[in-house]
């Protein structure tokens, strides 16, 4: 008899094993925190506005009040809201005029989070807009246009810092000082475009022609 139960009871056991060691997943288990070991999937360039109506809550902003260690530039004080971006055109920029060698690293930053929307010539053509044969659904700002060669220093680095329209926040992927360069970076690129300009021509009575 009692032969009979440990042979039963030891066939019973090894069957559990090779249930147990079977390679097909009868039951996923649960996880402790879901959202950690399941990440939602969502297209590279989606506005933060598009995510949030995913149920999706992420903005890229870093905790506020903190500061990037080794950040030494000053604070940018204002808020993401209506006061703050009308309040942003009064904050000048704390870094100084760039260094040849700031400003060829100023130029790759740009090219690598900027280019791909406001182009290379920061004509606002670059390659996910194609003049709209690409992905994006919106043409990018045209950083040569009158509009935004007047646009402060300050309302540049409020949008690149909280996002404007379709454009996120790139507060975690650009320091406070990478963000500055690459907005004196376009601002010299204006300055240039500007200088560059041909004067009108005048007829013989030294009168502008139309």
């Amino acid at each position: 008899m009692m032969k009979k139960i440990s042979l039963v009871t030891l066939c019973m056991a090894t069957a559990v094993m090779l249930i147990s060691c079977s390679r097909v997943r009868r039951n996923p288990g649960r996880a402790y925190m879901p959202d950690m070991a399941y990440s939602r999937a969502y297209e590279t360039y989606a506005s933060t506005e598009a995510l949030q109506r995913k149920g999706v809550h992420f903005n890229a902003i870093p905790v506020e009040g903190t500061v990037a260690r080794g950040d030494t530039i000053t604070v940018y004080p204002y808020r993401n809201d209506s006061a703050g971006y009308n309040n942003s055109k009064t904050f000048a920029n704390p870094m100084p005029a760039l260094s040849a060698t700031q400003f060829l690293e100023a130029s790759r930053l740009y090219l690598v989070y900027c280019g791909i929307c406001h182009g290379e010539k920061l004509d606002g053509n670059g390659p996910l807009w194609k003049g709209g044969e690409g992905p994006f659904p919106a043409a990018p700002k045209n950083f040569m246009a009158t509009d935004m060669k007047a646009m402060a220093e300050g309302t540049m680095f409020h949008s690149v810092t909280y996002g404007k329209n379709l454009m996120g926040s790139y507060a975690s992927q650009l320091s406070t000082e990478q963000r500055w360069m690459i907005i004196h970076y376009i601002k010299e690129k204006q300055a240039s475009a500007i200088s560059a300009t041909p004067a009108p021509a005048k007829d013989s009575a030294n009168k502008v022609k139309p």
